[in-house]
């Protein structure tokens, strides 16, 4: 097969999730309902954040922009999708291909950031409380959030112009629902080494490392809560934490599953369904969890909800 420079190529075909022509309604009217769900949700965590004084606090603060990254990080692939299926067209141009690749893996990198910073802020807070406010003072908090957003940006533009070094065959077709890296280096007919040596390296890096962070930080929390002799310690200590460890294990949990599932089985159709649990549900979710057993959340909101000039619906 003849090969064409990547400058030159025109475009991908996305296969989606479904053949089905009769499907597609039905995935509109689902991923229409969880995108909009997903915006409005972290978007009312941000607002809560912002007009709440009482939730101007470091813990709140990375929440609020926890929120902001899934809403872009599901702002990324959704609406394409969307638009396809209005559309009924598959194809995306190589410009959009790499343009989308770049946000994903951005706004990606940058939530597994986030989530390490909140777990190291949670460890300062139970195990280090009469330091808190001064480890975690407004300036290292802006330093934190500004390193994660250099890291990601960073490692997305590396992968970005490696790829753009990369040539594809005529007519490639991407059996997923957005362009997904690993499934876009299988398609490269030129020499894709550098690539996935980076890949491994990036995974090392920016997945095992704050995962390792994140799992050390909870140690030492569950450890210094079992040392305590109040049970409303404990009680208070275990709800402030668990909001945040259901997010991550949602989060690596269905990552991992659909990146082993994919190295374990050729049903690339499949892996694009299961991928769905952590670029569309787990976003989604969180909104939900952070709220579900906050009270500080559930007022912020309540008192946000009472002074808006519409009042669609009530918190309970």
């Amino acid at each position: 097969m003849e090969l064409e420079n990547n400058t030159q190529f025109s475009e991908f075909i996305l296969l989606g999730l479904s053949d089905e022509p009769e499907v597609q309604p039905v995935l509109f009217g689902i991923f229409l309902s969880m995108y909009l769900i997903t915006v409005l949700g972290n978007l009312l965590i941000i607002l809560a954040t912002i007009s709440d004084p009482h939730l101007h606090t470091p813990m709140y603060f990375f929440l609020s922009n926890l929120s902001f990254s899934d809403i872009c990080f599901t702002s990324t692939t959704v609406p394409r999708m969307l638009a396809n299926i209005h559309l009924q067209s598959r194809a995306i141009s190589y410009a959009s291909c790499l343009t989308q690749m770049y946000f994903f893996i951005l706004f990606a990198e940058l939530d597994i950031f986030l989530l390490s910073v909140m777990a190291y802020d949670r460890f300062v807070a139970i195990c280090h409380p009469l330091h808190y406010t001064a480890i975690m003072h407004p300036r290292l908090c802006g330093l934190l959030l500004l390193l994660s957003w250099i890291l990601s940006v960073l490692d997305s533009m590396i992968r970005g112009l490696l790829v753009l070094r990369l040539s594809f065959c005529a007519h490639v077709r991407i059996p997923h629902f957005f362009c997904e890296i690993n499934q876009v280096l299988q398609l490269a007919c030129s020499d894709n080494l550098l690539n996935m040596i980076e890949m491994y390296f990036a995974t090392v890096l920016m997945g095992i490392i704050p995962l390792s962070g994140i799992a050390f930080s909870y140690s030492q929390i569950v450890s210094s809560i079992l040392r305590m002799t109040s049970a409303k310690g404990r009680y208070k200590a275990f709800s402030t934490c668990g909001s945040h460890l259901s997010v991550v294990s949602l989060f690596y949990g269905t990552g991992l599953v659909v990146y082993l599932s994919s190295a374990a089985t050729q049903n690339n159709r499949a892996t694009a369904i299961a991928s769905v649990m952590y670029t569309v549900v787990t976003p989604m979710l969180n909104p939900f969890i952070y709220s579900l057993r906050n009270k500080d959340i559930k007022e912020a909101l309540r008192s946000f909800v009472s002074k808006a000039p519409f009042k669609p619906f009530a918190l309970g």
